[in-house]
């Protein structure tokens, strides 16, 4: 056994493109009903060609599991619209219950990917706590909120530590532990580029608008029309590129401070920021310039990368994982976090 382990994604765009169109065409032709099998298809396609020490991922949910979440949960979205025209108060009392589920159906949704994913012949598990799940995603954001987001880190790595402590390989548990520090780092280096936004935007925009209070003439409205254009593009530009560092040292740091069992099997992101922001820009440019054509082509180059700097590191062999095929059919919690954004998946 090697020092390491490189992941790598075997996949080509060519490949990708011919499920992606077909998924993308009988979707529409469907009106939507196809995108739950496409959800399946597309999952099983970047697992199943994601490798790591002789061994691939792979996904196995079925298309009628992930329909059958996806119309309850349309369901309760359109009850909760009627009750919005025709009886307001009911609306109000739907959201406050939706929010107070929002943890268990996180939970749900990571038991449900988790069992449905596999590496080698060994399923994946989730099993963390729903009132833990009360705690990281309710009782801290309101003490975050407090500190008027000046302690954000310590909820980003409890949210992390959740989800990771929360999974197994069979019936062998990932471990995280992270000093804090790491993840002020990543948030201060956001900030920044968050503060230089806010106040770049302000130092543009407030002198124009001031120069031109009281004009009523349209040169006076095109002025402030294209000074309110140019100050939101580059708010919106410096905004991103802190988000974008912060996901990238995220990563890094979160792969760094996860084991795997007893033998404290070891992982490795090394991801570089500029490479990041070159494959996001040259990606984003191709996919507009060919109206979405190149969007696969776009995907697979994004997760290659991500396989080749991710490394899996041994601390002896890896054939002691045993697990057992647990099954989950419920999959209401995927749909739920499909709409919401929410991902505990098990993923690059």
């Amino acid at each position: 056994m090697s020092s390491q382990e490189d992941f790598e994604f075997r996949g080509t765009a060519r490949e990708w493109f011919g499920i992606w169109i077909v998924n993308l065409l009988l979707s529409v032709l469907t009106l939507g009903i196809y995108s739950a099998w496409a959800k399946v298809r597309s999952k099983k396609y970047f697992y199943q060609n994601t490798w790591v020490a002789g061994r691939n991922f792979d996904y196995h949910a079925t298309g009628k599991q992930i329909l059958i979440g996806r119309l309850i949960v349309i369901g309760a979205l359109l009850v909760y619209a009627l009750a919005s025209a025709f009886a307001p108060p009911l609306a109000l009392v739907i959201i406050i219950a939706v929010l107070l589920c929002m943890p268990i159906l996180i939970v749900r949704s990571a038991k449900f990917n988790a069992r449905n994913s596999s590496w080698g012949n060994v399923r994946f598990n989730f099993d963390g706590e729903t009132g833990d799940a009360y705690r990281v995603y309710m009782g801290i954001p309101i003490l975050v909120a407090l500190s008027l987001y000046t302690t954000f880190p310590f909820l980003e790595r409890a949210i992390q530590r959740f989800a990771i402590n929360g999974h197994s390989l069979g019936k062998t548990r990932f471990h995280f532990d992270s000093s804090i520090g790491p993840f002020y780092k990543a948030f201060l280096v956001a900030a920044v580029f968050g503060v230089l936004g806010f106040l770049g935007f302000g130092l543009y925009v407030i002198p124009s608008f001031i120069d031109l209070a009281g004009a009523s003439d349209l040169d006076a409205q095109r002025k402030i029309i294209a000074t309110m254009t140019v100050g939101y593009i580059f708010l919106l530009i410096t905004v991103s590129l802190g988000g974008f560092i912060y996901m990238t040292m995220l990563r890094n740091l979160v792969y760094a401070a996860t084991t795997l069992g007893a033998k404290q099997h070891g992982f490795r992101s090394a991801l570089s920021v500029g490479s990041m922001l070159w494959l996001a820009l040259t990606n984003a440019l191709a996919v507009i310039c060919t109206l979405g054509l190149m969007l696969p082509w776009a995907q697979v180059r994004m997760h290659r990368y991500l396989a080749q700097k991710t490394t899996l590191l041994p601390n002896g062999t890896l054939e002691e994982f045993t697990g057992e095929i647990i099954s989950d059919t419920n999959a209401i919690g995927d749909a739920y976090s499909d709409i919401e954004g929410i991902d505990l998946d098990i993923a690059l």
